[in-house]
């Protein structure tokens, strides 16, 4: 078994996640045009949040998300379902792939809790960022398309999509660096003492251009290579998932947060940091940058190196807090697969890493 077998295909739906499969026949029977059943449902061993479930009927297969319980009981901002709905039906037929979206339900009486339907799309999804069993030319491929989507992503012009209202204008990191501050600080289960340090450093040390108020894309939240999904023989995304964590925002934040896998040693969190690039043909970071910002125009690389540590800083800082938000719904009995219990335990060295960074700034 792989480190990544965890994550991938469907299994039974577990017994926390289970709800009334017949009522939810009815009502898309109703409401989604085509459907059939009768209904099967599986669930997918990846996302650790949101859980995702595979439904099969005799003519189709359709991809359901849905929050892991009613809203009473959840985080606030945590598992908001209709906004990936909203982002992904809003760049349909834009140059970022994302799965056509069919329906959306927010009346909790159907299920217990809300959910939206898509389309099933067969692809892969790639959790080893190394990308064993490739050759220099595939690997370099993959790399350059996963910064082609992220650099489209950050140049849609959202407003024109009808996205105009999809996250509040101004202080994007003061506001990110504020929840994700107050998240933590509501999910503490053993206290972390570098992210008290970074929740005082963090808003004190914001570089110039990251408070350029005209900066402001679609932001993805959680872009990765295993939240991409690429055609089954070319290095070609055909959809970007998981949506969740998407807003209107700052597209360096965005765009840095993936690249802390050239700082993340394998293993821990799939990072590719330590890795001979050159002979695997995987992009040096600054190359990668710098694609970035020939395809975007929104960054001088040199001016974006500059203020590197902090935004890795930044990033590290966020994501510590929501694995800690992770931790505190394992305790909570919410998060909603195994691979949670050690996503959890990932918090404190992600925080100490970011503290690292901090220091060098």
């Amino acid at each position: 078994m792989s480190n990544f077998d965890h994550f991938v295909g469907t299994g039974a739906v577990s017994e926390k996640h289970a709800f009334d499969i017949a009522a939810l026949s009815a009502w898309l029977t109703k409401n989604l045009s085509g459907f059939e059943g009768p209904l099967t449902v599986e669930m997918f061993k990846g996302g650790q949040s949101n859980p995702t479930y595979k439904l099969v009927t005799p003519a189709k297969n359709y991809v359901m998300r849905a929050k892991p319980g009613p809203v009473a009981k959840l985080l606030p901002s945590a598992h908001a379902v209709e906004r990936e709905f909203a982002v992904m039906q809003g760049l349909a037929g834009t140059d970022v792939p994302v799965p056509t979206m069919y329906c959306l339900c927010e009346d909790e009486s159907i299920i217990g809790r809300a959910f939206y339907v898509m389309e099933f799309m067969q692809g892969r999804v790639i959790w080893d960022q190394s990308l064993p069993g490739m050759d220099r030319a595939q690997r370099g491929a993959i790399y350059d398309e996963m910064n082609r989507v992220i650099s489209a992503l950050h140049t849609v012009k959202f407003a024109e999509r009808g996205l105009a209202g999809y996250g509040k204008p101004g202080n994007y990191f003061e506001r990110q660096i504020g929840r994700w501050s107050k998240q933590y600080t509501a999910s503490i289960t053993q206290p972390i003492p570098e992210m008290d340090q970074l929740m005082e450093w963090l808003p004190k040390n914001i570089p110039s251009m990251a408070r350029d108020e005209s900066m402001v894309s679609i932001v993805h939240g959680d872009y990765r290579l295993d939240n991409l999904m690429f055609d089954q023989q070319q290095p070609k995304v055909i959809a970007v998932l998981d949506w969740e964590l998407s807003t209107l925002g700052h597209p360096l934040a965005d765009f840095s947060y993936h690249c802390m896998a050239w700082h993340i040693p394998p293993g821990a969190f799939r990072g590719i940091g330590g890795l001979d690039f050159d002979a695997l043909g995987i992009p040096q970071e600054d190359e990668y940058i710098r694609r970035y910002c020939d395809r975007t125009g929104l960054a001088d690389p040199q001016q974006l190196k500059t203020d590197w540590n902090f935004y890795m800083a930044y990033n590290m800082f966020r994501i510590a807090a929501i694995l800690q938000g992770i931790a505190k719904r394992v305790e909570a009995g919410t998060a909603s697969s195994a691979q949670a219990v050690s996503s959890a335990a990932g918090a404190r060295p992600l925080a100490q890493m970011a503290w690292g960074f901090a220091k060098k700034a």
